[in-house]
């Protein structure tokens, strides 16, 4: 009875991975070609005559990319990818309503996430043109969430989304 059923185990963890491995996939490809131009070659090209800050400050400032990457990857693979089954890209969405994780506090962490690497890249190269590119970045996504991702949402999961944005700040997390 026990080969029985470490035998079934098996082969739903077998199934398991094998559905995981097409939404890993595309979000590894959506994280290469668009957090990985937001947050990486934009600020790379808004970079290349500041010069890099050194010592604590500098290490604080990669802390802060550190944390922002750490983020992103989490809620993109983690949460969309293997609990959602699809991707952070509009094109191939979750078929389940992410609210595990980090979004049982905010409704966007990576979004946040994608800041806080660009905002550890203006602190590290105190770069006034990467932390005005920042603020151009939450306000894009704050309008891509208001006008497109929520009504999105709604019309896809519906009350359950409804009840979900009525629990779950958008952006600054409650303090309990």
């Amino acid at each position: 009875m026990s080969a029985g059923l470490t035998a079934a185990s098996s082969e739903l963890t077998m199934v398991a991975m094998t559905k995981s491995i097409g939404p890993l996939l595309k979000t590894f490809v959506f994280t290469v070609f668009v957090p990985g131009t937001v947050a990486g070659y934009v600020p790379w090209r808004l970079s290349r005559n500041a010069i890099l800050v050194t010592g604590a400050e500098a290490w604080a400032a990669i802390t802060v990319i550190v944390i922002g990457i750490a983020i992103y990857l989490y809620t993109a693979f983690w949460g969309f990818a293997l609990i959602g089954g699809g991707t952070p890209a509009p094109i191939a969405p979750t078929k389940i309503l992410v609210v595990k994780g980090l979004h049982r506090f905010v409704r966007n962490p990576m979004y946040t996430g994608v800041a806080l690497v660009i905002a550890g890249q203006a602190w590290l190269f105190h770069s006034p043109p990467i932390a005005i590119y920042m603020v151009c970045m939450l306000l894009t996504a704050h309008l891509f969430v208001l006008f497109y991702e929520e009504p999105t949402l709604r019309k896809q999961f519906g009350e359950e989304y409804d009840r979900y944005r009525e629990t779950v700040p958008r952006w600054i997390p409650k303090l309990r």
